[in-house]
């Protein structure tokens, strides 16, 4: 019998831009909403450089283990990873004594197609 534990991942970010790009007219209340939620998590230089390692990480995915050496105490890591799974940029997943994380489907394209300048 396997001591794995799976935990339940966050509903799937779908893969067309959560929001439309800036620059094709004045976002609605809902859509700044969204945008400024997950920019408010990448906001925090730990987050972002969590955020980072996870996106970086060989396979799509990192252990926790592979990526808390960034100054602060393993307490405060849990908290910043926290912080981005509930700003819908991580999932992750449980596998015996260590969690592993990995960003979620169509996250960066949509926060690039929010940035992205109009063409012209």
């Amino acid at each position: 019998m396997s001591n794995v534990q799976t935990l339940p991942l966050a509903e799937p970010v779908q893969d067309a831009p959560c929001c439309p790009p800036i620059t094709s007219a004045g976002l609605s209340e809902a859509d700044a909403a969204r945008m400024a939620v997950m920019f408010k998590a990448l906001a925090d230089p730990v987050r972002l450089r969590l955020f980072s390692r996870v996106a970086a990480h060989e396979g799509g995915e990192a252990c926790v283990c592979d990526i808390q050496d960034v100054g602060v105490s393993q307490s405060t890591v849990s908290h910043h990873l926290k912080k981005l799974r509930e700003a819908g940029l991580l999932s992750s997943e449980r596998r015996g004594t260590w969690v592993y994380y990995r960003v979620e489907p169509g996250v960066l394209a949509a926060m690039a197609g929010m940035l992205a300048a109009a063409a012209g």
